[in-house]
C-alpha cells in the first residue's frame, strides 16, 4: 500500500506505474494467462507423506515470516503459488516440506522485492534446520520442476485493479485482503482462479459493509464475473471468515488485528 501522503516525485511514480491507459489490456492478458499456472486442486491425493493440515501449518508460518521481513503481498501470493504448483508435480516427504516453503519464498522474494532477504536470512528463519546448500539445491529442483515459469498471475495482480474499480476505501481494501489471505490456507480455494477469489472477496466486503453494487468491475462497462458466478466462492470465504477466530492457524488474523491494517479482523460475518 502507498502511504497516505506522498511527495510529488512519489506521486508521479505512482501515476506512471499505474499505467491506467493500458489497464484493460493488462487485465485481459492476466485473465487469459492465469489458468495456465494453477496448481491441481486435489494434488494432496497424490502426496503420501503430507496432508492439508501440514500445508496449512506451513503457510501459517510463512505468513509470519512474510510479516517479519516486511515483504510485498506479491511475494506472499507468488510463494504460495510456487509451493502448490511444485507439490502438484513432485511428492515431498514431511521433513522437507518446510524446506519447500522457505525455498519458494526465497525464489519469490528475488523476483518481487527490491532488497530481498538473503539466503542466510532464510536459513536462519528455519532455526538452521536446513543448510544454505540444501536451500540452493531445492531451488534448482523447484525451478526445474516448474520449467522456470516463475512470474505468473496471482491474486495480487488483480487486487489493485478491483480495488479501484470497486471504489474501495482503505478500510474495505484491508478487509478484502484479509478475506483473501484467510483463503490461502484452505485448499478448497484452489478450485477457484485468483481473479475469481479476489472478485468474490470484494463482493463479500461489499456485503459486510452494506455497499452497493455488490460486484466490482475489471474495467468500466465490462464485468468479468456475475454475482451468481461468484456466489459459491463468496459463501466459502464467508465460512472462513466466520471460523477465523477459532482456527488453529492464527497468523492471518493476528496480522489483520494490527492497527496498520485498520484492525479489520475484528469484523465478522453478519
Amino acid at each position: 500500500m502507498f502511504a497516505a501522503t506522498l511527495d510529488p516525485r512519489e506521486e508521479d511514480s505512482k501515476q506512471v506505474q499505474s499505467v491506467s491507459e493500458y489497464a484493460t489490456d493488462i487485465v485481459k492478458h492476466l485473465l487469459k494467462e492465469e489458468g495456465t499456472y494453477l496448481p491441481r486442486p486435489n494434488y494432496m491425493d497424490g502426496q503420501s507423506d503430507i496432508n492439508e493440515k501440514m500445508r496449512a501449518i506451513l503457510l501459517d508460518w510463512l505468513i509470519e515470516v512474510h510479516l517479519k521481513y516486511h515483504l510485498r503481498k506479491e511475494t506472499l501470493f507468488l510463494t504460495i503459488n510456487l509451493i502448490d504448483r511444485f507439490l502438484s508435480r513432485v511428492c515431498v516427504v514431511r521433513k522437507k516440506l518446510q524446506l519447500v516453503g522457505v525455498t519458494a519464498m526465497f525464489i519469490a522474494a528475488k523476483y518481487e522485492e527490491i532488497n530481498p532477504p538473503s539466503l542466510k536470512d532464510f536459513v536462519y528463519i528455519t532455526d538452521n534446520a536446513y543448510t544454505k546448500d540444501q536451500v540452493v539445491s531445492m531451488e534448482c529442483t523447484m525451478l526445474q520442476a516448474l520449467e522456470f515459469k516463475v512470474v505468473v498471475p496471482t491474486a495480487a495482480h488483480f487486487f489493485e485493479w478491483l480495488k479501484r474499480s470497486n471504489n474501495s476505501e482503505e478500510f474495505q481494501s484491508e478487509l478484502a485482503e484479509y478475506i483473501i489471505e484467510l483463503g490461502l490456507l484452505d485448499m478448497r480455494m484452489l478450485f477457484y482462479p485468483p481473479s475469481h477469489i479476489v472478485s468474490a472477496a470484494f463482493v463479500l466486503s461489499n456485503e459486510l459493509l452494506h455497499k452497493r453494487p455488490l460486484g466490482p468491475h475489471f474495467a468500466e462497462g465490462n464485468t468479468y464475473y456475475t454475482e451468481y458466478q461468484l456466489r459459491l466462492c463468496v459463501n466459502d470465504l464467508r465460512e472462513l471468515l466466520d471460523a477465523a477466530p477459532t482456527n488453529r492457524q492464527q497468523a492471518v488474523r493476528k496480522k489483520f488485528l494490527m492497527p496498520k491494517y485498520h484492525e479489520v479482523a475484528k469484523i465478522f460475518s453478519r
